[in-house]
């Protein structure tokens, strides 16, 4: 068993590619977004509602300001297709709340399908009636 974890320990550190795709989408995400497109269980938010709301990440902190606050953690998945987020609420209206999410970003659009239902990982970016599926795209507002 030793040996094992040892021989994963030794593949981590000389292959640094592994952690690469991590390392480099975690400060890539870094920054202020406001939404410019959503819909939830199928359904678009108007735009009244995304201009609202913002969000900042910031080193495995997220904050969301809109009618109420919420502040939690994120960790990223760069390893699965499409690549993997994991959102938890620490304060305010989803504190103690565990998101599944998938992401994909490009320069400075933002793409995150989050399931509201904290059961699984969505497998596509796609919000469908009778789901609580999520589906928002970013823009970022200025570089961190």
């Amino acid at each position: 068993m030793i040996k094992y974890l040892l021989g994963l320990c030794l593949v981590a550190v000389t292959n640094p590619t592994i952690f690469a795709a991590d390392a480099t989408d975690a400060k890539a995400i870094e920054g202020a977004w406001m939404p410019i497109q959503a819909e939830l269980a199928g359904r678009p938010l108007p735009a009244a509602v995304l201009n609202t709301i913002s969000l900042k990440m910031t080193g495995g902190r997220y904050e969301v300001t809109a009618e109420r606050a919420d502040y939690g953690t994120y960790t990223l998945d760069a390893t699965t297709q499409p690549k993997g987020m994991t959102v938890t609420g620490t304060n305010g209206p989803n504190q103690g709340k565990t998101f599944p999410c998938i992401y994909e970003l490009h320069g400075d659009t933002l793409r995150i399908c989050y399931d509201l239902s904290g059961k699984q990982q969505p497998t596509e970016f796609k919000s469908a009636p009778g789901t609580k599926l999520y589906l928002v795209t970013y823009k970022r507002l200025r570089r961190q």
